[in-house]
């Protein structure tokens, strides 16, 4: 687990490698990697606080205690359209109630907000643990752009992860799985996943066809592993890859490794745009305009095209 932003840069960027020891996963380029997260324990904290409740109590027939399910069973973090529905309900409250007109209202409205923070709305509102806990959905995996190639990394899954950190409300909020991988797993530690297949999403079959990558940011992770899988195979297809986040000092991720791939000749194009480095803002997509001839010459040889 290791930091690959820079000092400097406004995202926190991390590696992460999975060893796979046992666990029977087979995995191949262009895979995602399902991730079993636990909540953050401060916000479980502030959760039994407001509610009034002991962690270490169970509530609705369940063996484990509700301190277990809200770190490790229920989803505390993305409030869901049941959620506000039901605490608009019982609470009258008129902010609520507008948020649930309709559903682009609401996104907007949750955009950002914990469950927590739907709490916070009405300070006096009383809500018994049992009936809190059924109104929370099961917590469910993210998934991950697996960043390695099985032919370089036979037993180990790399992933690129965003650590999203947000302040709202005057409270830290963490993205649930991203902060998991970033501050909550060490080294020797396991954690629960799982391979998502992605058949529709694979280097070319044939070696010699050309391949267009677009993936500025954490949008690089598939095309570092596409890379691998056509250097170990010894592909001689065409290999051009966009690549752009902010500033080439500290938001060039896999610098190294990317211009070592380009003067191996492995990376025939390697075309960057990083927005914040010039007056005028460049991304990809300025970068693909410019190169639009070319493109196209690509696509038109049979070139494949991965965003």
């Amino acid at each position: 687990n290791r930091l690959l932003s820079g000092h400097g840069s406004a995202k926190e960027i991390r590696h992460v490698e999975f060893d796979l020891a046992d666990s029977g996963i087979n995995y191949e380029a262009g895979d995602a990697l399902g991730v079993m997260p636990s909540n953050d324990p401060d916000l479980v904290a502030y959760l039994l606080r407001r509610i009034g409740a002991n962690g270490s109590q169970q509530v609705g027939g369940h063996d484990a205690s509700l301190d277990h399910l809200l770190t490790n069973k229920l989803e505390i973090s993305s409030p869901s359209r049941e959620f506000v529905h039901k605490m608009a309900n019982q609470t009258k409250s008129d902010v609520l109630n507008d948020a649930m007109a309709d559903k682009s209202k609401l996104e907007q409205f949750l955009w950002g907000k914990d469950i927590l923070d739907l709490l916070e709305l009405v300070p006096d509102f009383k809500i018994d643990p049992e009936e809190f806990i059924g109104w929370l959905k099961p917590l469910q995996h993210r998934a991950y752009s697996i960043s390695s190639s099985p032919k370089v990394s036979p037993n180990m899954i790399h992933l690129t992860v965003a650590a999203v950190r947000w302040d709202y409300n005057e409270r830290s909020h963490k993205g649930v799985a991203s902060t998991f991988l970033a501050d909550r797993l060490d080294n020797g530690q396991t954690a629960n996943i799982f391979l998502s297949p992605n058949k529709n999403f694979r280097p070319p079959v044939d070696p010699d066809v050309p391949m267009i990558m677009v993936g500025p940011g954490t949008g690089v992770a598939p095309f570092r592993a596409f890379l691998q899988d056509r250097q170990a195979s010894n592909a001689s297809g065409f290999n051009w890859l966009f690549f752009g986040d902010q500033h080439r000092a500290c938001d060039y991720l896999y610098e190294d490794e990317l211009i070592a791939m380009k003067k191996s000749g492995l990376l025939h194009r390697l075309d960057l745009a990083f927005s914040r480095d010039q007056s005028e803002k460049v991304y990809v997509q300025n970068r693909m305009l410019e190169e639009g001839k070319e493109i196209y010459n690509c696509l038109e040889n049979g070139g494949h095209f991965y965003v």
